[in-house]
């Protein structure tokens, strides 16, 4: 199952394990059961202090499926996989093995306090998809959840692997949570977000301290790659530097393949946030994740009144600079039906929802470079695409078209108009418009992957400062608004280009801008 070179790797991580773990395995002589044995063979192999054993469970109706978890008389482990976690899921089993033996995470004190306080009976399960990049770190949260606490279990469920349970419970997009039976959350979820659905004091406790907090020389609002070069550059100045952020790493932690960002080949948008998070903690900067800002007060021009930026939980952080680097998030249709069928059958990343979608029928909104690069994606594993696009051309690069126009189970419609998206419990088919003859059509299809471009996320700031007719944030050339004091990178901005490479580089601006102003307001007249 396991190469040479992984074998290797996976001993030398196996050498922090220093307290009997066991593995306890549901298998029967199906093929899939005889991939995961032939795995946790290999695995048992790299450490003489975990072992493999039957399960005598009879509750366990997953086959098959492995628990994990210290060797404790008979007693199975909180953490089961219900699949086999190769590809991005392959990491999850390592630190599960790690953290059963007692290996200290990388989450601070006072959060696995709060995980050690939860009350009651949870029991969560995960259904993945292999492909999934977001599914990973809602897997490794909860499985360090089930570790910590006795009164938590979570089982990782493959959905490719378990269709019944997928088509029983209509799930259509990963990962999806299910908490007692009831659906728990769907979507890429923080350690944060789950304990704060979980524990709803926490809010409250976190607002109280945030508002504490010292004023900041600059505080940054969000925490993609223009939010993360603006802390840097900021933080290399020796002044007060805080972000405050929905979700670090932001719409890059939704990309995939990242083969443009100059001086590395190819990197993943998980990846890629690692290295930013690793870096902006290399200096002293106050993070404060899984914020949303709901409000700018800006200060006065003399600086004698510091601006505020007010949080949904209550807390209001001053600044004497503020540097909005909010970015941006998918754009929706805003038709009738896809609200009610989001996540069931209307997706949004095909990368991660794909798989749940073998053999169905399937389309794509957009014929942009995203739009035909899923559609090619989703070819060689949905039965037929229909891509929609709304003008009378394909804006995608040249050599995509020709590869998707080669494929035998892609059809094409352009000056095609979604009007509507239809179904009962989940989406069975669309009505678009035909902008040449006004006609209307119907297309019966399974599921819609809509990629028609991004939205800036600054709903927050109307009224507060200049916005472009798209809701950008108007900016000059030194990444100044509209107000002083407060500045803008990324995305968010008008800014021509939504790349990476650009966003880090206006958030490198907007920091030598921001220090530029706070030496300038401060000298005396």
């Amino acid at each position: 199952m396991l190469d040479a070179n992984i074998k290797a790797q996976l001993k030398s991580y196996l050498e922090r394990v220093t307290q009997p773990i066991e593995i306890v395995a549901s298998l029967d002589e199906g093929a899939k059961s005889r991939e995961m044995r032939e795995l946790l063979n290999d695995v048992v192999e790299q450490s003489a202090l975990i072992t493999l054993s039957a399960s005598t469970d009879q509750a366990n109706t997953r086959t098959p499926s492995f628990s994990v978890g210290p060797k404790e008389g008979g007693k199975e482990g909180r953490v089961r996989f219900a699949g086999l976690p190769m590809g991005h899921e392959f990491t999850s089993l390592i630190l599960a093995l790690l953290q059963s033996a007692g290996y200290p995470p990388k989450v601070d004190a006072d959060v696995i306090e709060q995980i050690q306080s939860l009350e009651g009976e949870y029991n969560f399960e995960t259904y993945i998809s292999l492909s999934c990049h977001n599914c990973p770190d809602v897997v490794q949260a909860l499985n360090l959840m089930a570790i910590l606490n006795p009164n938590i279990r979570h089982t990782m469920i493959d959905g490719a692997l378990f269709q019944d349970e997928v088509e029983q419970r209509q799930i259509m997009a990963v990962p999806t949570v299910y908490l007692n039976g009831q659906e728990f959350g769907q979507g890429r979820m923080e350690l944060g977000e789950m304990l704060a659905k979980l524990d709803t004091g926490a809010a409250a406790r976190d607002a109280k301290k945030l508002s504490a907090r010292e004023a900041y020389d600059v505080l940054i609002v969000g925490g993609g790659p223009a939010g993360a070069a603006a802390a840097i550059y900021a933080a290399r100045k020796g002044i007060r530097t805080g972000i405050v952020a929905e979700r670090f790493g932001g719409q890059v932690m939704d990309t995939l393949a990242i083969e443009n960002f100059i001086s590395v080949k190819a990197t993943e948008g998980p990846k890629l946030v690692m290295a930013l998070e690793e870096h902006v903690k290399e200096y002293e900067v106050d993070v404060m994740n899984l914020q949303r800002v709901v409000k700018l007060v800006p200060g006065s021009e003399d600086g004698s009144q510091l601006a505020e930026v007010h949080l949904e939980n209550g807390a209001a952080l001053k600044a004497r600079t503020v540097i909005i680097a909010t970015g941006a998030r998918w754009r929706e249709m805003n038709v009738p039906g896809e609200q009610e069928f989001r996540g069931k059958g209307v997706a949004y990343c095909p990368h991660c929802d794909g798989p749940l979608f073998k053999g169905k029928r399937v389309a794509v909104i957009g014929g942009g470079n995203s739009g035909v690069e899923a559609a090619i994606d989703l070819a060689g594993i949905v039965g037929h695409v229909t891509l929609l696009e709304f003008d009378h051309d394909l804006r995608a690069d040249a050599v995509l078209q020709r590869k998707l126009y080669s494929l035998p189970n892609v059809s094409v419609l352009k000056s095609a108009q979604t009007t509507e998206v239809t179904g009962t419990e989940k989406v069975n088919g669309l009505v678009y418009k035909d902008r040449t003859s006004g006609e209307a059509h119907r297309l019966e299809l399974e599921g819609i992957f809509v990629q028609i471009g991004l939205l800036p996320n600054t709903d927050f700031l109307k009224g507060t400062l200049d916005l472009s007719r798209f809701g950008e944030v108007i900016i000059d050339p030194r990444t100044q608004t509209s107000v002083a004091g407060v500045f803008a990178a990324g995305d968010c901005t008008t800014v021509p280009y939504k790349q990476i490479v650009i966003a880090m580089g206006e958030g490198s601006k907007a920091a030598l801008s921001a220090f530029d102003h706070l030496i300038r307001s401060s000298a005396p007249a």
